[in-house]
C-alpha cells in the first residue's frame, strides 16, 4: 500500500510543533488532526486541539525554536510509526524517539503516541 498519504499527514502534524502561530497552527492542524484526537507522551496528554495547541505552547516556552525532524517512517493499514529527532531552535539535535499514530478513514490523526527518555 502507498504510504505516501499517511506520511503527508503526518509531515503536516509535525510542522504544526514547529510554527508558534497560532493561525497557521490551526491551519496545519485542520490538514492533519481529527479534532477529537488525543496525544499521549511521557509528559502530556492531551485530547482535542485546544489542549493539544497548551502542550505545544509550553513546549516552545521551554523550548524556544523547538520542533521534530523525521527520519524514519512507515505505515499500514491507517496507523503509522515515525522515528524522529527533537531539535532547538538552531537546529541542534537536544533528544530522539518514537510515535506511533492511528488515523482515521479520512486520513486524520486521531491518536498521537510519543515515546522518549525524560529528563
Amino acid at each position: 500500500m502507498n504510504q505516501q498519504p499517511l506520511q503527508s499527514i503526518w509531515d503536516t502534524y509535525t510542522a504544526s510543533w514547529k510554527t508558534d502561530s497560532a493561525a497557521d497552527r490551526t491551519a496545519l492542524f485542520a490538514q492533519s488532526l481529527d479534532p477529537d484526537c488525543t496525544y499521549n507522551a511521557p509528559l502530556a496528554t492531551a485530547q482535542g486541539w485546544t489542549q493539544l495547541t497548551a502542550y505545544m505552547d509550553d513546549f516552545h516556552r521551554q523550548v524556544p525554536g523547538g520542533h521534530f525532524v523525521t527520519h524514519y517512517f512507515a505505515s499500514h493499514n491507517q496507523q503509522s510509526i515515525a522515528k524522529w529527532n527533537m531539535v532547538d531552535g538552531s537546529g541542534q539535535v537536544i533528544g530522539e524517539g518514537v510515535s506511533y499514530g492511528r488515523y482515521s478513514d479520512q486520513n486524520r490523526l486521531v491518536a498521537m503516541t510519543g515515546f522518549f527518555e525524560t529528563p
